[in-house]
């Protein structure tokens, strides 16, 4: 992992196409600004976790055999 340090209004590019922009500090919490090609999803990690378990989970429910007879 690359740590960083950044200031109000300081940003970060990876890729050349994304932007990370710091908007706000306050206290323990730090507002962030992404600019990304509409393309490039952007989730928070919690959201991204959730979504991963229900496709995991949709796969463990469906019925394997069914799927293997489509092809």
């Amino acid at each position: 992992m690359l740590a960083l340090s950044r200031k109000k209004n300081e940003a970060l590019v990876i890729n050349n196409n994304v932007e990370i922009t710091i908007l706000d500090i306050k206290g323990d919490q730090v507002k962030v600004g992404i600019n990304a090609p509409k393309e490039v999803p952007v989730y928070r990690k919690e959201v991204y976790l959730q979504i991963q378990e229900a496709n995991q989970d949709a796969f463990k429910s469906e019925n394997v055999d069914a799927l293997k007879d489509l092809f």
